[in-house]
């Protein structure tokens, strides 16, 4: 039993340990965007869309987890799929952020941030 959960804390350390920096995320978006439509067959177009989706994903799980315990640290976003919130405001509001706060912020912390500036609980 100990070696199944040694083994499942090591499948999970490396995911946090590799979580991209807002820095690093920009990079590969705008050297995407200069490829055009090239970049629908670049490597690195799964790898932003990837985090992108684990830290929404993450975000929506978090903010459920908060409202069942009362909670409305996170922000009140609308339901799934009613924000208003297109991926140039996303991608503008990270590359607002001055570069040191790019360089040690994680996308997932970024966008929580995000959430709770732009749909704060009222």
């Amino acid at each position: 039993m100990r070696r199944i959960a040694v083994a499942a804390l090591l499948t999970v350390l490396p995911v946090a340990a590799n979580a991209m920096t807002v820095a690093e995320f920009l990079t590969r978006a705008e050297a995407l965007k200069a490829k055009g439509m090239m970049a629908m067959m670049s490597s690195d177009l799964p790898v932003i869309r990837g985090e992108m989706q684990a830290a929404t994903t993450a975000y929506r799980a978090d903010v459920d987890a908060a409202r069942a315990k009362g909670r409305k640290d996170l922000g009140c976003p609308p339901p799934k799929g009613q924000a208003k919130l297109s991926s140039d405001i996303v991608m503008a509001d990270l590359a607002a952020l001055p570069k040191a706060v790019q360089a040690r912020t994680t996308v997932k912390a970024a966008l929580y941030d995000l959430m709770r500036k732009r749909y704060p609980c009222k």
